[in-house]
């Protein structure tokens, strides 16, 4: 009989697989979504509202994506969505940096020296932009994969003519107020790429370099201690400074030493030497050097001491070249840190070296290193040497001269090119700069930094502030062939730099019709105004000679917001959010912020993002090498994509985040869990028609109610998470509550919804509940599991999917909100939720007290149990309110009795009755002739449905 019951019951019905073939099934969506244009029909949607712009930080176009690239955009995918169901028009442009050293490097690579040495500059940038568009098409269908929605059909490019033009307007703007100057300075030079970098361009990384200790001896004993020397009989001995380097190899190109103006110094007999060193790095020198039997100068009886300043305007025999001199300057860079308190300074190999100097009116730079990192021929003893190949010989000769006080070798912290990774040298080249203080950009970045952005997190806002006040000038100019040209022009009779409204304007529509591969086809004469002239000479445009350096790749991104969100239509400047990993606060955050303030007073952005690193399971850094990758296009076609996005969701991106096979698999776990939830829900609304079974709020049970304003909590929580987009929150709160729906609700209502008549009030009363349910929990998620939120919308009750004026898929719905439930939810839900509260703590030790008499085998299942729960007075006057069956249902017990007591407790014993072959209830059977065998309401069920007994 129990068999053919079972015909009778309400099981659910649907089409939603338990299993979800993400692998096999994700690209189903991507082609319906393309089929349907998605994109354009979500704009079309909103296109009359307000708009939200999240502009898109050009990824690097060479390579496969990697995690960390899908990290980011996921991340992206989340904001747009989420603002998209809101209401905003929130188009997504994504963008590719095409440009720059690693696109040479390969094409260089594939080429060969022999092939290299004899294109011309224009075919190699073809090349260049064939193979950047190749590596983006590929990066583009990553992307796509990922279920990223966008304008994939027509992304940003930095090689496109527009984007190029956009270079050239920022340029102009900042050259003709000023900002803009060409100087010789030293900077980061990358020897291998022979090229310049930027601040943004470094890394860092341990390195061993050799630190030496250096006599450099004074021409004349500097009156600060001639006296007492005198008087302790050493008016006649040899003085000097000892210096401390770790670069011998800038040793021939030193001009000076700085002091600390405000320190003390002393002077150590040594030798019968007189060494000049700081007070309070001596100790720490002697040791170094080993030097035993040291006294030092005094005066009065105590030892000698006196001011950096007082030796200001010394002289010093050059300690590399024995025809020059050098004089001793103060310095405030110099610290009591480390070495001798005395800097070795060469003004064309140090940004503190080159301020000192210039301030002293050492005006002409000594530079003996070439592009390769090689001493110029003729410049000292170690000509044709690269500078590591240098050190060492420079040591050696030191050490014969007798001027070598100590060697060891240290490991340090040392500047590496972000692209070839090798260690860089400072270099006195003649570059292009962007000043940042001679037109304020310094301070209105900063003040934009502190009053004009939110940022996430809130520290980043002190990161990029700190970044900002100490960076140098920006050194803008490459060496290089594959970029945006800087658009001036050199007069050949001269020398002298022309660059006027006028040219820049040209410069601009050259670009904007043929594109900047025009500069190397086109003469300056071709494009220029004719009445162009040098302004010192006056010769004319058939003189000038085209530039031949390009802009550095951060200039190029960082103008995103004139080439991108102002040239667009549908985009606008500033933009509402730029989220981007934390290093871009030194640059795309930094260049970006710099252009935009300086050409217009405000910051591109009104919020920024930062997330942390992908790093591997046990949180190191991922390589190759180590094989602790994951790539994300191994992970569709294992887990699926929406594995990935949950992934996403549910880490911490503001800092650095693990990721691994174990986590994934973690993950994957998780997933089936809200899978297997949906197919509950859809399963048991199979014959539920909202539109004429939802029930009034007063036909709802009590434990219905509760679930309507738990689920309204949810909303809330979830929607103030999207807001303030920490998403691991949005995560937590939708796992949080899956699980309780799982654990309590869908395991309670289970009875009602199988057992009931199909169309009582009580089933339809369990049905209106999770049919809101869904339709929460089917929009919430759609921002993140995007695939699978809309196979579970195309898989909604046929009455609801076949509905007139349905949204065709789940990303063209509206975000629900507490107004939209049916039936509407009561203005206060604050006392029925405090009830609950109630209610939940005694289920926990009801629960515990049902697993342990299962435990004991006093009972085999739950609705065997009779209950007594002894509860404290303020309890039970809550749950007196109640009916017992309420609590008979919600702790799927036969029955329930409470009484006061003075704690919490709970006592199972075998209920007393028949159980019911059809529902399985300990309850009273009989009752109904036509079916006598089971309880009165599965009685009622079976003549609903019209069903005999066999």
């Amino acid at each position: 009989m129990a068999n053919s019951y079972k015909q009778s019951m309400n099981l659910p019905q649907t089409d939603f697989p338990m299993r979800g073939n993400l692998p096999q099934n994700e690209p189903k969506r991507l082609e319906f979504w393309n089929d349907i244009d998605i994109y354009g029909k979500v704009l079309e949607k909103n296109k009359d509202n307000e708009p939200f712009i999240l502009h898109d930080g050009p990824p690097y176009a060479n390579g496969p994506i990697h995690i960390g690239h899908a990290f980011n955009k996921v991340l992206k995918d989340f904001i747009v969505k989420y603002k998209s169901m809101r209401g905003y028009y929130a188009p997504y442009v994504p963008g590719w940096d095409c440009h720059g050293l690693p696109i040479e490097n390969k094409v260089e690579e594939q080429l060969g020296k022999e092939k290299m040495s004899k294109i011309d500059t224009a075919t190699f940038r073809k090349i260049c932009r064939e193979y950047a568009t190749k590596q983006l098409d590929g990066q583009r269908e990553g992307f796509k994969r990922l279920g990223v929605r966008g304008e994939w059909d027509n992304p940003y490019l930095t090689y496109l003519p527009e984007y190029e033009a956009g270079n050239i307007e920022i340029f102009k703007k900042l050259y003709l107020d000023g900002s803009v100057y060409r100087g010789r300075k030293p900077i980061h030079w990358c020897s291998h790429c022979h090229t310049a970098l930027a601040e943004a361009e470094i890394e860092y990384g341990d390195e061993v370099s050799p630190s030496i200790y250096v006599k450099f001896f004074f021409t004349e004993m500097p009156e600060a201690f001639k006296e007492a020397a005198q008087a302790a009989g050493m008016g006649d001995a040899k003085s000097g400074v000892v210096i401390w380097t770790t670069t011998p190899w800038t040793l021939p190109a030193n001009q000076a030493v700085c002091v600390s103006p405000d320190a003390e110094y002393v002077v150590a007999i040594v030798d019968g030497q007189l060494m000049v060193m700081a007070e309070e790095l001596s100790a720490a020198l002697i040791e170094t050097a080993g030097w035993e039997d040291v006294s030092f100068l005094e005066k009065d009886g105590e030892k000698l001491l006196f001011p950096g300043s007082a030796l200001a305007g010394t002289t010093y025999a050059h300690p590399i070249h024995a025809d020059e001199t050098g004089v001793v300057l103060t310095g405030t860079h110099v610290t009591m840190e480390s070495g001798t308190g005395c800097v070795h300074t060469a003004p064309g190999h140090g940004v503190d070296d080159y301020n000192a100097c210039q301030a002293a009116g050492i005006k002409d730079i000594k530079m003996p290193i070439d592009d390769e990192g090689r001493f110029y021929a003729g410049s000292c003893l170690w000509e044709g040497m690269t500078t590591d190949e240098a050190n060492p010989a420079i040591i050696e000769w030191l050490r014969e001269q007798g001027s070598l006080v100590a060697h060891v070798d240290i490991n340090h912290s040392y500047p590496h090119c972000w692209r070839c990774h090798e260690p860089v040298i400072f270099r006195a080249t003649t570059q292009w700069f962007v000043s940042m203080d001679d037109t304020g950009i310094r301070k209105a970045s900063e003040e934009a930094i502190k009053n004009d952005v939110t940022w996430y997190p809130a520290w980043a806002s002190n990161r990029i502030g700190a970044m900002v006040a100490d960076r140098p000038d920006w050194c803008i100019s490459r060496q290089r062939y594959w970029g945006v040209p800087i658009p001036v022009f050199t007069c050949d009779s001269c020398g002298e730099t022309v660059a006027t409204e006028a040219t820049f304007d040209a410069v601009i529509e050259l670009f904007k019709t043929k594109g900047a591969d025009a500069w190397y086809t086109h003469t300056p004469a071709d494009f220029l105004p004719a009445d162009t002239y040098c302004p010192k000479c006056g010769a004319g445009v058939d003189h000038l000679e085209s530039c031949t350096d390009v802009l550095d790749v951060w200039w190029e991104s960082g103008v995103s917001h004139t080439s991108v969100c102002e040239a667009r239509e549908n985009l606008r400047r500033p933009a509402d959010v730029y989220l981007e990993g934390s290093d871009q606060h030194r640059g795309w955050f930094q260049s970006s912020l710099l252009t935009s303030v300086a050409a217009y007073g405000i910051p591109p952005y009104k919020n920024v993002i930062s997330c942390g690193f992908t790093m591997d399971k046990d949180g190191k850094k991922m390589s190759k090498s180590l094989g602790n990758t994951v790539d994300p296009n191994d992970v569709n076609k294992t887990l699926g994509a929406d594995v990935l996005r949950m992934w996403t969701s549910s880490v911490d991106y503001s800092q650095d985040v693990s990721i691994g096979d174990e986590i994934l698999q973690r993950t994957s776990d998780t997933y089936r869990k809200f899978r297997n939830s949906f197919r509950f829900l859809l399963g048991n609304l199979s014959d539920f028609d909202d539109s004429r079974d939802c029930v009034a709020w007063d036909e709802l049970e009590p434990i219905d109610q509760y679930m309507m304003v738990k689920t309204a909590n949810m909303l809330d929580t979830v929607t103030k998470a999207y807001d303030e987009y920490r998403f691991h929150h949005v995560y937590r709160a939708a796992y949080d509550f899956v699980n309780d729906l799982s654990n309590v609700y869908m395991d309670v209502a289970k009875d009602r919804l199988y057992s009931e008549a199909p169309s009582s009030k009580r089933r339809r009363a369990a049905q209106t509940v999770i049919m809101n349910i869904l339709e929460v929990m089917v929009r919430v998620l759609a921002p993140i599991l995007t695939f699978t939120t809309e196979e579970v919308w195309q898989h909604y009750p046929e009455a609801i999917r076949n509905r007139a004026g349905r949204e065709e898929s789940v990303q063209l719905t509206s975000w629900p909100s507490r107004d939209s439930f049916v039936p509407a939810l009561p203005a206060d839900t604050t006392a029925l939720a405090d009830q609950w509260t109630c209610i939940m703590e005694v289920r926990d030790v009801v629960t515990k007290a049902l697993e342990e008499a299962r435990a004991a085998k006093t009972i085999k299942k739950s609705q065997e149990a009779a209950l007594e729960v002894s509860v404290p007075a303020a309890a039970l006057a809550v749950l007196d309110a109640f009916d017992e069956a309420v609590f008979q249902e919600l702790f799927i017990v036969a029955s329930v009795s409470f009484h006061e007591g003075t704690e919490l407790a709970a006592q199972v014993s075998v209920a007393e009755g028949d159980k019911c072959p059809r529902c399985w209830n300990i309850t009273k059977i009989g009752g109904n002739a036509n079916h006598a065998d089971v309880c009165e309401r599965c009685a009622a069920a079976l003549d609903e449905i019209g069903f005999t007994e066999e």
